[in-house]
């Protein structure tokens, strides 16, 4: 089921509001990158609060793009357009330092350490799961926009999403094998 309609459409507005359609990103721009990330999501029938996370991913920019639309001490402004659930996996997608969070983040004792705060932080299982299906799917976006990215990045990935398997739902594990395991080698 696809998230409401008013709902979209106000985070797109959002984001077209604070310059998405304006900031560069492989593939175009940071706004057509968001909604591929949400379209996959979609395809693979993740529930509504998460698409709409995929479409606000970026909102607070992220470990690997550091360009933000939004402070995180705005987050109640991104929760009033797109609900309280989806802003709190956009806010955990983003806060995620990646160095320490993505070893162990499949592991049943494994951390997350937000990189706002430093902390080490444990995140209910349904929201890791939702940020590695959002992980997912953001990385894929790039992998199939950017053959240069896939051979530079693809086997790492590929890896990274093995260990994940377990947090993943079967259309995105699919498609990681599908999309990564095409990657040069080497």
């Amino acid at each position: 089921m696809p998230p409401s309609p008013a709902a979209a459409d106000q985070a797109v507005a959002l984001l077209r509001t604070l310059g998405a359609a304006d900031i560069a990103h492989p593939g175009g721009t940071l706004m057509a990158h968001c909604r591929r990330v949400q379209a996959q999501l979609a395809s693979w029938g993740a529930r509504p609060a998460l698409q709409l996370a995929g479409l606000c991913h970026a909102f607070y920019g992220t470990d690997g793009f550091p360009s933000a639309l939004l402070p995180p001490d705005r987050r109640s402004e991104l929760a009033e357009v797109i609900g309280s659930e989806a802003e709190a996996i956009v806010y955990l997608y983003a806060s995620c330092d990646r160095g320490a969070t993505y070893p162990t983040l499949a592991d049943a004792d494994g951390g997350f350490r937000n990189r706002f705060t430093g902390r080490a932080e444990s995140p209910e299982l349904h929201l890791v799961r939702d940020f590695a299906e959002l992980s997912a799917a953001n990385e894929l976006d790039l992998a199939r926009i950017d053959a240069d990215f896939r051979s530079k990045w693809g086997a790492e990935l590929l890896a990274l999403f093995t260990r994940f398997r377990p947090l993943l739902s079967p259309s995105a594990w699919s498609d990681c094998r599908t999309v990564l395991a095409a990657s040069p080698q080497g």
